[in-house]
């Protein structure tokens, strides 16, 4: 899937947002202090990012006490959809990807948001702190995932990693969705170029969706979770462990609905659904990644 330019700012155009010159962009991003990333040599900036690192320095009159919405933003997960519905935390959900969730977060506009962002060696925490770093937020480890290729039947046993995507028909995600990020990053490491892998022409737009494209004859392949490679009886090859987390306003994380979502997090009922699931570890349920300030 080819990404529309105007999802990433250059250095000239950044310079000219922030009124800066190119040269004080280029030491921004050298110490790591700017959204970036590098590609063949040049530097591009996501501008949703951007545009989250840039709310995040606000200062002066606020109403950083406002309710905020009952509402659990960011990627769709499975497990998490499940523990809504069976909390009763009275939580909803509008999963629309990890960088949809950080801009919602930022926004204020959700109380709450699954995000896994890959980070070289890590997940989350940098996307956390760039975009959100000064606000009173916390993110808390949810699940580890098994995230692979998940592919047709017919196809067992001919499929051993992203390199055999040659010539099959790929189901993609939307751009705000993490995994599609990650995934093409993977294939251009594995000499793939995503773009130009056939599939349908709309995106998926859950991990749900992107199963169902498969299972319904529309694409070969997809890049998806073990749980839903088996809830719809398709083929799975395991390539990355992921951690999901969930990003959380402090003001609401001792509010009854987070409190519900968390504590039947903990329950014997919640471990079994993992369990029945597969492809899930929580064994780091609750373990805090970043706390701001």
């Amino acid at each position: 899937m080819e990404q529309s330019p105007n999802d990433f700012l250059t250095t000239k155009e950044l310079a000219d947002l922030l009124r800066i010159k190119e040269r004080k962009v280029y030491d921004l991003a050298a110490a790591g202090d700017v959204p970036c990333v590098r590609v063949v040599g040049k530097l591009l900036f996501p501008r949703q990012e951007i545009e989250n690192w840039i709310s995040a320095a606000h200062s002066g009159p606020g109403t950083p006490d406002a309710p905020l919405p009952n509402i659990v933003a960011g990627s769709h997960d499975p497990l998490l959809d499940w523990a809504l519905r069976e909390s009763g935390c009275e939580l909803a959900a509008f999963f629309d990807g990890s960088h949809d969730g950080l801009t919602r977060i930022g926004a204020r506009t959700a109380m709450a948001a699954g995000i896994h962002i890959h980070e070289g060696s890590g997940w989350n925490i940098g996307a956390v702190s760039a975009a959100l770093g000064q606000n009173p937020v916390v993110l808390v480890e949810f699940a580890r995932r098994q995230r692979g290729i998940i592919h047709a039947p017919t196809l067992s046993g001919k499929i051993s990693g992203i390199a055999d995507l040659h010539g099959l028909r790929f189901a993609h995600r939307q751009t705000s969705a993490a995994s599609q990020t990650l995934f093409e990053d993977l294939a251009q490491k594995a000499g793939i170029d995503p773009t130009t892998l056939d599939g349908p022409e709309n995106p998926a737009r859950t991990e749900d969706d992107v199963a169902r494209m498969v299972q319904d004859g529309h694409a070969d392949t997809a890049f998806g979770l073990a749980s839903v490679a088996r809830q719809f009886g398709l083929g799975f090859v395991p390539v990355v462990q992921e951690r999901f987390d969930l990003l959380v306003w402090r003001q609401a994380w001792f509010e009854p609905p987070i409190q519900k979502l968390i504590n039947f997090a903990r329950s014997d009922s919640f471990a079994a659904r993992a369990a029945e699931m597969t492809g899930y570890d929580i064994s780091g349920l609750g373990t805090v990644r970043f706390n701001g300030p």
